[in-house]
């Protein structure tokens, strides 16, 4: 009622609305035929509310189903005064429904004699009076037979209906339906007799917005009516913080995954989200993707600054974007309690593979932990190293988080397995006193 100037902001009655009140029909149609702006105009609105209230009198038109468009039966309607029943049954109309249509239009028009005509707006074709009626039905062709209406919803024709290519239409008869309505009634609309509308609520604006289509930040100068875009033109210089929010937004639609995320960058994380397991008491950040998505704005924002494509995205160090996460006290903890590497008794400084749940993997060659007593741990003790003992040709052959064991339980057996396959390599008898090497055998 607000859209139709029935009330005020207040709610309260205008005296449109109490004109509007007096009249025996649907506000809206009583709205088209108080703004219609001329004598013929009214007529006109009185055959439309005419039309709209009363049996379609194309109903048994079986040649002529799935038609929608009003000005066609307007001009039947036009025939049938002209021609009686004989033309009825020659145009496929519906007798009875003219009859009732002409008896209602008749009583309408009665209603509208003593009453002044508008002074501003004057609207006196189809569409422009049926606007009036439906303002937020002012539909803008998206495909052939598809729609999107001012309101937001989406709506179609059947593709063989005339009315099915039209740019603008307004849509008097919609049915409901699960993702889009039916038009059942509609009349056609060029540009130019929209704009000439009267009171029509153009809202002009700039957009920066993020694109799915194109996957990039869409910067734009828009003129609306609704939801339905009418024109728009390039913004050049659009806000730089509103460019972030919208590549922000392309984050989200687009996942983590469209980050540029390195072997180093997935282990600098797993290797937090570890601690912060191992660890709750310290307050580790906990970067899962629940989380890195709802900050979005806190650890990425910062860095996008001339991103606004996807591709541009592989621009961006995430290792070191990560790492703000942390203080530089903090990242030097990390490195302490969660480290990359191992040295190991060889020398050899091995890289561990650290996954959420489950305690680090080292995969190292057999002879290069001679001489190791212990298994190693990370996190000051608290976790031990899961180890992927290798054969000389680095294939495993033992897992194990139980060095000590595999020492005195199976060692022997490997060795007895291995050492002919691999003679040149060193098979010492006690892997205690051995000396580490990772070469084929230890110098000297």
């Amino acid at each position: 009622m607000l859209a139709l100037g029935a009330v005020d902001g207040r709610g309260r009655l205008t005296p449109l609305g109490r004109e509007m009140a007096g009249l025996p029909l649907h506000p809206r149609l009583a709205h088209m035929l108080l703004r219609a702006g001329s004598t013929e105009a009214r007529q006109l609105a009185c055959d439309l509310a005419a039309l709209l209230e009363e049996r379609d009198i194309l109903a048994a038109a079986t040649e002529r189903r799935g038609q929608s468009d009003l000005e066609l039966r307007l001009g039947l309607l036009r025939q049938w005064r002209q021609q009686g029943r004989r033309g009825a049954d020659r145009l496929g109309l519906d007798e009875s429904a003219c009859r009732r249509i002409e008896q209602t239009r008749r009583q309408l028009g009665q209603l509208l004699e003593r009453r002044p005509l508008p002074r501003q707006g004057v609207v006196s074709d189809p569409a422009g009076l049926l606007a009036l009626a439906y303002p937020e039905r002012i539909a803008r062709r998206s495909h052939h037979g598809r729609f999107q209406l001012a309101s937001g919803r989406a709506a179609r024709l059947e593709p063989e209906d005339p009315l099915a290519g039209a740019a603008y239409l307004v849509a008097a008869r919609l049915d409901a339906g699960r993702s889009e309505g039916r038009i059942r009634l509609a009349a056609g609309l060029d540009e130019s007799a929209l704009r000439a509308l009267p009171d029509l609520p153009l809202e002009q604006r700039e957009s920066v917005t993020w694109d799915p289509a194109s996957q990039a930040v869409l910067a734009q100068w828009e003129e609306r009516l609704g939801a339905i875009r009418l024109s728009s033109r390039r913004l050049h210089e659009p806000p730089p913080e509103q460019v972030a929010r919208a590549m922000l937004e392309g984050v989200r639609r687009l996942g983590l995954d469209a980050l540029p995320w390195s072997p180093q960058a997935e282990q600098w994380r797993n290797r937090l989200l570890c601690l912060a397991r191992w660890q709750p008491e310290a307050g580790w950040p906990e970067p899962t993707d629940a989380w890195l998505l709802e900050h979005l704005e806190d650890w990425l924002g910062p860095w996008l600054n001339g991103i606004t494509r996807r591709e541009q995205l592989r621009r961006l160090d995430l290792s070191a974007i990560l790492r703000g996460l942390l203080s530089w006290q903090q990242q030097q903890a990390l490195e302490q309690a969660a480290p990359s590497h191992l040295r190991v008794p060889s020398g050899s400084r091995k890289r561990l593979e650290y996954r959420p749940g489950a305690a680090p993997v080292l995969a190292v060659r057999l002879q290069e932990l001679f001489g190791l007593r212990q298994t190693p741990t990370v996190c000051q003790g608290r976790v031990a190293v899961t180890l992927h003992l290798l054969s000389p040709a680095q294939r495993p052959i033992q897992v194990t988080q139980d060095l000590p064991g595999f020492w005195e339980r199976t060692y022997q057996e490997v060795k007895k397995e291995l050492k002919g396959r691999y003679p040149k390599h060193y098979w010492p008898d006690d892997p205690y006193q051995a000396q580490p090497t990772a070469r084929v055998r230890p110098r000297g």
